[in-house]
């Protein structure tokens, strides 16, 4: 289970309780953390071990990663490659051709190595869907990940995901963001203490236009949280939750600096930056499936 820093930890444990109870084995992971990636090598590299000690097979082994697109298989694959206790000569990458199941079309494969005694290693693949999808709660889902084009448009999508955070508990981590705004990001770094140069260092590198740095993320973050602390009604209530999110997008032009313009289509701006934000984490962490009952 890739990107595990982007999912509910609690939901991620689980998850993976669940898949031990069906037998399966999992192992949550991000591929962009050095240190989770190696643990995961050596959990690969033991069970390779313990294949070839029941079966005493001396070949080489070679792991096939497959998934849905945009769930980080070549990160994984090319993490897993550059980590493996192999040789600077050994590292390599293989290509495969593969026939598509569409007339005359092909796709190419790679084969990285990622271990020696025993060899082992990992064919990375193109991104796998079932054919057709009638499930369209699961589509809009699947959108909100960028797994599958968006066909209900930004707005909509945005707004599936602020209806996710409000009914959420995760925006309460937020609470210690002030109303007056203290410029404290979430790395433990805070601008009291500081030296003045360093100070107006800080203060020359905060580019208003760029949704992503960290000063601009807190100020979206107290922006949605207010304003769930402030909505008079029942976040259960359709109606309730509908007039919210539009106070949210409403508040979210400001929070986000989107000018008003003629021909401006502030929302679909909004949209674009709140997903984003969404798809890197910094508004916080959720599991979209809940476990099967």
């Amino acid at each position: 289970m890739n990107k595990t820093d982007l999912a509910n930890r609690s939901q991620l444990k689980e998850w993976t309780k669940y898949f031990e109870q069906q037998n399966c084995i999992s192992y949550g992971v991000n591929s962009h953390n050095k240190e989770d990636v190696k643990k995961f090598l050596n959990f690969l590299q033991a069970q390779v071990r313990e294949l070839k000690r029941i079966d005493h097979s001396g070949h080489t082994t070679t792991m096939m990663i497959i998934g849905i697109p945009n769930v980080g298989k070549s990160a994984l694959a090319n993490s897993l490659h550059q980590l493996g206790r192999i040789s600077a000569a050994e590292k390599g990458k293989l290509k495969h051709t593969i026939v598509s199941p569409h007339p005359g079309e092909t796709k190419n494969i790679s084969s990285l190595k990622i271990g020696s005694h025993p060899n082992i290693y990992v064919l990375d693949t193109p991104g796998i869907l079932p054919p057709q999808i009638h499930d369209s709660e699961v589509c809009t889902k699947l959108a909100l990940t960028g797994a599958i084009e968006n066909l209900v448009g930004e707005k909509e999508l945005a707004r599936y995901f602020l209806a996710i955070l409000n009914t959420s508990d995760g925006y309460k981590k937020w609470e210690r963001l002030s109303t007056h705004g203290n410029d404290k990001s979430f790395t433990g770094q805070e601008v009291e203490g500081s030296s003045d140069s360093k100070l107006n260092m800080k203060r020359k590198r905060q580019y208003p236009s760029d949704h992503t740095q960290d000063f601009m993320v807190n100020r979206v973050r107290r922006t949605l949280l207010e304003s769930i602390s402030c909505l008079d009604g029942n976040i259960k209530n359709e109606k309730d939750l509908e007039e919210l999110i539009e106070v949210q997008f409403t508040a979210l032009r400001e929070a986000f600096l989107v000018s008003l313009e003629p021909c401006n289509d502030s929302q679909t701006k909004i949209s674009a930056k709140l997903l984003n934000l969404y798809r890197t984490g910094r508004l916080g962490h959720y599991t979209l499936d809940p476990l099967p009952l």
